[in-house]
């Protein structure tokens, strides 16, 4: 299960209607998750380092990012995150 990050440009980010999709925050901190659907978000502030079983990515404002559904991970917010985000 691979994670999806890319920028994204100011038209794709209106097209997909992200500024309307919930915000999520949070502070500095580390867990556990797992992504009982997909979820979709764009990083608005913050870094985080995410590490799977098969990966260790990191990502910060302008990213879009995907998770799959069933992914198991651990969440390292490194600057407090602020993010637009997507349940399906």
């Amino acid at each position: 299960m691979k994670i999806e990050i890319r920028s994204l440009s100011q038209d794709e980010i209106e097209e997909q209607g992200i500024l309307a999709w919930p915000v999520w925050t949070c502070q500095i901190s580390t867990f556990t998750w797992k992504y009982d659907s997909k979820e979709t978000c764009y990083i608005l502030e913050g870094e985080v380092e995410i590490e799977t079983s098969e990966e260790t990515i990191r990502f910060g404002p302008g990213d879009r990012v995907i998770f799959p559904q069933g992914l198991e991970c651990t969440w390292k917010v490194l600057k407090p995150v602020r993010k637009h985000y997507r349940m399906e």
